[in-house]
């Protein structure tokens, strides 16, 4: 049954940013880097990522001219799934590589997961912070937009990695007496579930950052 769960909860998540990836191309964002955020967070929130991207993601679409009526909830959200996406992508690269590798830190795989991930997901989230900041202040130059970026999001990151390497700790020693293999579909139902939990645990990280005036509501 799990099994049947996880193809059909992986179907929908695929399918949903192939949804966005289409509507993307006839109209692409405004601020670049979100062309590849969205369809990144279809992946792991399936349908509720399809109704975000039409109501708040549209808004910044090159050629559609709407007035942007989004309140700063929704702000922040969109703000979160930008961190979310740079961390989902490089926590969806470490796997591979840990699985490749047979690395173990401590004794255990799931160690070797946490350095790995965390080390990718935190330099893919500067990347897609910097490509954010940038755009915005090129007179500034790139050293001020990767200063900016990682004031930005290192504690968004470090709030959504809590959230999914809880989760990843609860399916390794507690929910499975085998823990899946990322070879398995079963494994990244479970990924897909850490992506979400880490999304809840980064938002108040950002509702904070973005109050302070250390990140930007996008």
């Amino acid at each position: 049954m799990l099994v049947t769960v996880s193809w059909i909860a992986l179907s929908i998540g695929l399918l949903s940013s192939l949804i966005i990836v289409i509507d993307i191309i006839k109209h692409p964002q405004m601020m670049g880097v979100m062309n590849v955020v969205w369809p990144i967070n279809g992946w792991f929130f399936g349908p509720f990522a399809l109704w975000t991207y039409f109501k708040w993601g549209r808004l910044k679409a090159k050629n559609i001219e709407k007035e942007d009526d989004r309140g700063k909830s929704a702000k922040v959200f969109v703000s979160t799934s930008h961190c979310s996406a740079g961390c989902t992508l490089g926590d969806a690269v470490g796997v591979p590589i840990v699985a490749m590798t047979g690395l173990t830190i401590a004794g255990t795989t799931l160690f070797a997961h946490y350095t790995t991930e965390f080390i990718l997901a935190y330099i893919f989230g500067i990347l897609f912070q910097f490509y954010a900041i940038y755009p915005m202040h090129k007179k500034k130059g790139a050293g001020h937009a990767i200063k900016s970026a990682i004031k930005a999001d290192s504690l968004s990151l470090i709030a959504f990695e809590i959230g999914m390497f809880g989760w990843m700790a609860i399916v390794h020693f507690v929910l499975f007496t085998q823990p899946p293999h990322p070879d398995q579909i079963t494994y990244w139902f479970m990924m897909q579930i850490a992506m979400i939990l880490g999304f809840l645990t980064s938002y108040p990280a950002n509702w904070l950052l973005v109050k302070k005036g250390i990140k930007e509501a996008m």
